[in-house]
């Protein structure tokens, strides 16, 4: 082997890891960034590219390194005003402004409004000597539009680049260099750069818009590929991992749990199967929602903690409405026990939500969850795409960590025909038909298993009451041809429940 090469290779330093300062953005690089290398961040304005290095630095600074900030395009005002919208400050971080009011003096000999050949070496030297003086491990260069304005030419471009990466290199800096993708076609950087972050933001027909976040190379490093939700908001940047369920496999014991009905752990066969998803389906108002709590209040009472996230439903009319079931929820999100987030879909990433999820199971200890309804987070998202393959992962993360999962979805219809957004039945475990049905002038409502794959489940039909006990099960349909179309033909001598408590669903 080249002698040279392997005293090259014996002094080069262990490569080491730096945190980004950007929850989730360590996980999705695999460990944070490579030290003493020159990264580039792109994004369009407004994708959160200089809250990134702000942040970036700030992790610095709670961790004793030096950081410098070096701005072309924004003041040391504007920059402190950004810090304090997210309630930090920036004090302790060393910021070198090129563009300060010095330029605009007639008198000065040399200033960033002279000829670009002028300008371009006076820029560069400025950053040198600021590099020298303050010697920071931390180093983000904002942004490299003007330097690409005053080269003038891709060669000049390309070769201060080098020179900037070069001197940058031997005095043991982590940079990141930030860039608006004013130059669309410009793979310089690309080639240059030890890494590419690809910020983008993404404007919605309606709702919020979503941004996301692309990790186009890292050199000698494994990250997570594809793209990754994230929020700006108050407090700075966060990513949501894509998740990949494979990656969270755990064992535990599967077991049968009772849904607070004898009657309706018979029809499933012995209760709902913890680490698995029940779908419960039906039209509008047939009581989809109060069975699902009812199986909630059930694991409620055996200590479990759950999770309620409803789309649909205010949360006023949610929780009297179910207390005039009598079933009573408020003495256990009282305790703790129970958590209800109302979800406003427009407003939410996937990314997002699926890290709301997450952080339930894996932090709160919840083993309970409740998605009410399907419908609204696959419809109040439609500038999204593969949802459902989303909802598989979710899914199959949620059945890994042994949780017991309840999906709410709604038919379009009442009576006869109905129809569905999205047909999701082969992602559940097990599946509960609700419907409608006409007999003797009333209204009534049909209960049925059509799947489970834990357990041997009843195939029978049953009316299905709801009163100020919650939910009652009936006789098996038996005189009854057709109960599922909601017209049936009477072909016996099955009594209907009495309907004198009914309540509303």
């Amino acid at each position: 082997m080249d002698t040279e090469a392997q005293s090259r290779r014996a002094r080069r330093k262990p490569a080491r890891r730096i945190s980004t300062g950007v929850p989730g953005l360590d996980d999705i690089l695999g460990g944070g960034l490579t030290a003493e290398r020159v990264y580039l961040v792109e994004g369009s304005p407004g994708s959160g590219k200089t809250t990134l290095g702000l942040q970036f630095l700030l992790d610095g600074t709670a961790r004793g390194e030096r950081g410098l900030y070096i701005t072309l395009s924004e003041t040391t005002d504007e920059l402190d005003a950004v810090a304090e919208s997210h309630g930090w400050t920036i004090d302790d971080i060393d910021i070198f402004e090129l563009a300060d009011e010095t330029v605009l003096d007639p008198g000065a000999q040399q200033s960033v409004l002279h000829a670009s050949e002028v300008e371009l070496g006076e820029t560069t030297r400025g950053v040198l000597e600021r590099v020298d003086l303050v010697r920071p491990a931390r180093v983000v260069f904002d942004s490299l539009s003007e330097l690409r304005l005053l080269a003038q030419n891709p060669l000049r471009y390309r070769r201060q680049i080098l020179a900037l990466k070069q001197f940058f290199s031997v005095r043991a800096c982590t940079v990141l260099l930030l860039d608006d993708k004013t130059s669309q076609s410009d793979q310089h950087l690309h080639s240059i750069s030890h890494g590419v972050i690809s910020l983008e933001q993404i404007a919605q027909e309606f709702g919020k818009e979503r941004r996301r976040v692309n990790i186009i190379k890292m050199r000698g490093m494994k990250f997570r590929g594809g793209y990754h939700d994230y929020v700006l908001d108050t407090g700075g940047i966060r990513m949501f991992p894509r998740l990949v369920a494979a990656e969270y496999t755990a064992a535990f014991q599967a077991a049968l749990q009772s849904s607070g009905s004898v009657d309706l752990d018979a029809l499933l066969g012995g209760g709902l199967t913890s680490g698995t998803n029940t779908l419960i389906v039906g039209p509008s108002g047939v009581g989809k929602t109060t069975v699902t709590v009812r199986c909630m209040l059930a694991a409620l009472e055996r200590g479990e903690k759950a999770a309620f996230y409803l789309f649909d439903e205010g949360m006023g009319t949610f929780m009297a409405r179910n207390m005039a079931l009598g079933m009573d929820l408020a003495e256990h999100v009282a305790a703790g026990r129970l958590t209800i987030r109302h979800i406003d879909s427009a407003e939410l990433a996937p990314g997002e939500f699926a890290q709301m999820l997450r952080d339930a199971v894996e932090i709160d200890g919840v083993a309970f969850i409740v998605i009410d309804s399907l419908n609204a987070y696959m419809q109040a998202m439609p500038g999204e795409k593969f949802l459902t393959l989303q909802m598989h992962e979710l899914l199959a993360y949620l059945n890994q960590k042994g949780v017991t999962t309840v999906l709410v979805l709604g038919e379009h219809g009442l009576i006869g025909q109905v129809q569905r957004d999205v047909d999701l039945s082969y992602l559940s475990d097990s599946t509960v038909l609700l419907r409608f049905f006409e007999a003797s002038g009333e209204l009534r409502r049909a209960i049925t298993v059509i799947k489970n794959r834990t357990a041997g489940h009843a195939l029978t039909i049953h009316e299905l009451l709801l009163d100020t006990s919650g939910i009652r099960i009936g006789a098996p349909l038996v005189g009854f041809d057709g109960v599922l179309t909601g017209l049936p033909n009477y072909r016996g001598n099955t009594a209907m429940m009495t309907l004198g408590d009914d309540a509303p669903p």
